[in-house]
């Protein structure tokens, strides 16, 4: 089953490294890992996305709790949370699709970032469904690059963390 786990961290040189270290250490594979600083910078928070049964869940939450710049790991997996990623996807259409490339951007709610002569890039946000959903519409329109950030998740206001 797939997990998403929030790792609260002491901003400092090496804690990315040691807690990368922790998964390939134990042959646990990171599918997707985001981070960056908290309103104090002196915080970074970790969105890391792996997949696991409730026992390998329970022994990466337990060996990331020991690791000394960590504060506070939860699997976000067990609580009400909103998680979003992103996408930026360029597309060269011809010249008759360029207004059903825009017309897709509109209904999926992203917008024309860049663009060119030749090619439009699109950035969109949203659960993975959606951004994959996305790309399967554009690629017939001929993506030329796109690049997709990890998950990053935030527990629901309530929620104890």
């Amino acid at each position: 089953m797939r997990h998403t786990i929030s790792v609260l961290v002491e901003n400092k040189f090496g804690v990315l490294s040691r807690v990368a270290g922790l998964f390939s250490g134990r042959g646990y594979n990171i599918e997707s890992l985001s981070v960056g600083e908290t309103i104090d910078p002196q915080l970074s928070i970790m969105t890391i996305v792996t997949t696991g049964d409730d026992q390998i869940i329970e022994q990466i939450t337990k060996q990331l709790n020991k690791l000394i710049d960590v504060i506070k790991v939860v699997d976000l997996t067990e609580i009400d949370h909103v998680e979003r990623e992103m996408v930026l996807v360029k597309v060269a259409p011809k010249q008759e699709d360029k207004a059903e490339v825009l017309r897709l951007t509109e209904i999926f709610r992203g917008r024309v970032v860049d663009s060119s002569p030749r090619t439009y890039t699109v950035e969109i946000t949203g659960d993975e469904r959606k951004i994959e959903a996305f790309v399967e519409l554009m690629k017939p329109f001929g993506i030329k690059e796109f690049v997709r950030t990890g998950k990053i998740a935030i527990a629901r206001e309530g929620v104890k963390r």
